[in-house]
């Protein structure tokens, strides 16, 4: 077996970033072959996420980046098990050097964004990587970009709800003021859809259920739960829509008319919305 010195652990430990003790077991299985070493923590992180796959993974970082013209733009978030992780020099470099990834190559999906080369291995190596080296659960499943003649992002302080909009316009007044004030409203008041066309046939149910269960415990009359609960699916329409929800920054306007008072045409094409815990 080769001698093992401390100069050869510290090289490998500033070539791969694990630990010591990781680097000293490493070089000593493969008779300190780098190479070979580099591999073996590799492997050694994939075993890791398999082994802790149980485990809850609520904790991250949620990034939302757009090319310079705004035309592009993505939004992702990864997961670990612990704030601490979370707030990490490596982890936070990691899911940045993602985003500036994801930008770069105007990554479209998910799968597009695993098989990216991050530092001279694919997305999905390097993320095995850092689960070996934090000893932790790590996912990154979520991600999505658009691509419009305006796109926004917002970050949340903390980067724990970020979101990502497009327009129809890149002409309108105002229209970068508009996008950034509609990014944070994605942000703060979380609508499910951008219009109640929007909204799926299970979710109508549901809502319409609720509100025939609410009149029913209220003491209302059998024969006038559907017209209270069509009411009251009116107003979760408009609490929950983009389009229709109160624009926060006055309450005496929608979102939509908010943007029509810049451009009668002007509308929200799609957007994103990603909440650690969510």
């Amino acid at each position: 077996m080769a001698n093992i010195t401390a100069s050869d652990v510290a090289k490998l430990r500033r070539q791969t970033g694990a630990g010591m003790m990781d680097c000293k077991q490493a070089l000593q299985e493969t008779d300190c072959d780098f190479e070979k070493a580099i591999e073996y923590l590799r492997k050694k992180g994939a075993k890791v996420a398999a082994k802790r796959a149980d485990k809850d993974a609520t904790e991250g970082l949620v990034i939302a980046k757009t090319t310079d013209d705004k035309t592009f733009g993505v939004l992702l978030m990864v997961n670990c098990e612990t704030d601490f992780v979370g707030k990490s020099e490596d982890f936070v470099k990691f899911v940045h050097d993602l985003s500036d990834l994801a930008i770069e190559k105007r990554a479209k999906n998910l799968q597009e964004m695993m098989t990216l080369n991050l530092g001279g291995i694919s997305v999905e190596q390097a993320l095995n990587e850092l689960v070996g080296k934090t000893g932790e659960k790590m996912e990154f499943d979520s991600f999505e970009a658009i691509e419009a003649p305006k796109v926004f992002g917002y970050n949340h302080i903390g980067n724990k709800i970020g979101t990502l909009v497009s327009l129809n316009k890149a002409d309108a007044k105002n229209v970068d003021e508009i996008g950034h004030d509609i990014a944070m409203q994605i942000a703060a008041m979380n609508p499910i859809a951008l219009d109640k066309d929007f909204v799926t046939a299970e979710v109508i149910e549901k809502e319409l259920e609720i509100g025939r269960e609410l009149a029913r415990q209220e003491g209302k009359p059998e024969a006038m739960l559907d017209k209270i609960s069509q009411g009251r699916l009116v107003k979760f329409f408009k609490e929950n829509t983009l389009l229709n929800q109160d624009f926060i920054k006055d309450s005496k306007k929608t979102v939509d008319q908010y943007m029509k008072d810049s451009d009668k045409d002007l509308t929200v094409t799609k957007f994103y919305r990603f909440a650690l815990g969510a």
